[in-house]
């Protein structure tokens, strides 16, 4: 495990507890369209996934959708959900205090969403003043994960070796991606009944417990380095 220079943070699920927000429209979208679908079941199978490659999946297991219909829906759906943001999304337990404890380390946001979806929530939980511009978004990139082609399109970015990185994400194809990408991971994994957390990555359950592990890297380094 290499000493953190730079730390980036997934941001649905990791920072901001969005997904019952948008697993509920989802679901509500998806059902109105014939696909069924439930909260049981992002938590299950989807989490981190793009909303296309579930309606890929569900598609695939139900019927096609006509493509027009499909957008249509997926505009209403973020409409919905957008409209939610302001008055109901939070952050995780413990965001804010470890964000302040590791405010002397460059930290970026790497996420599968757009880079307004990411705005939006960082901003409603009052997170931008951590961040700035340091933004990541795979429709920036044109990549999403699991490849790990936008965590290095991040590090790239940060003015970072891959190796001296340190990727905080919950969802199994976030932690897949930075660990292809030869970074130290930590998985941030509040389901354990249903994820396992990948071999090579680091398992915490809550974010209270982050800054412990980022200084026990530090020291680890320091000791044996």
């Amino acid at each position: 495990m290499a000493q953190p220079h730079c730390l980036l943070f997934d941001c649905d699920g990791t920072l901001v507890d969005s997904e019952p927000l948008l697993a509920a429209e989802m679901a509500t979208t998806l059902n109105e369209l014939g696909l069924p679908f439930t909260l049981d079941d992002y938590i299950g199978e989807f989490r981190g996934a793009r909303f296309s490659h579930i309606v890929q999946e569900l598609q695939r297991r139900h019927g096609e959708i006509d493509a027009e219909r499909l957008k249509a829906s997926e505009a209403v759906m973020r409409q919905r959900y957008a409209a939610r943001v302001p008055e109901e999304l939070t952050t995780l337990p413990g965001v804010r205090e470890a964000l302040d404890l590791l405010a002397v380390y460059p930290s970026g946001v790497v996420s599968n969403g757009t880079q307004a979806k990411i705005r939006a929530g960082l901003a409603a939980t009052g997170l931008s003043e951590y961040f700035g511009e340091r933004l990541f978004s795979g429709y920036s990139a044109n990549c999403w994960k699991p490849d790990p082609c936008l965590y290095l399109y991040a590090a790239s970015l940060m003015g970072f070796a891959p190796g001296e990185c340190l990727a905080i994400d919950d969802a199994i194809v976030g932690v897949q991606a930075a660990l292809a990408a030869g970074m130290t991971v930590v998985h941030l994994n509040r389901f354990p009944d249903v994820e396992t957390t990948p071999e090579g990555a680091i398992s915490i359950s809550n974010m209270h417990q982050l800054p412990t592990i980022v200084a026990h890297l530090s020291r680890s380094i320091a000791v044996n380095g």
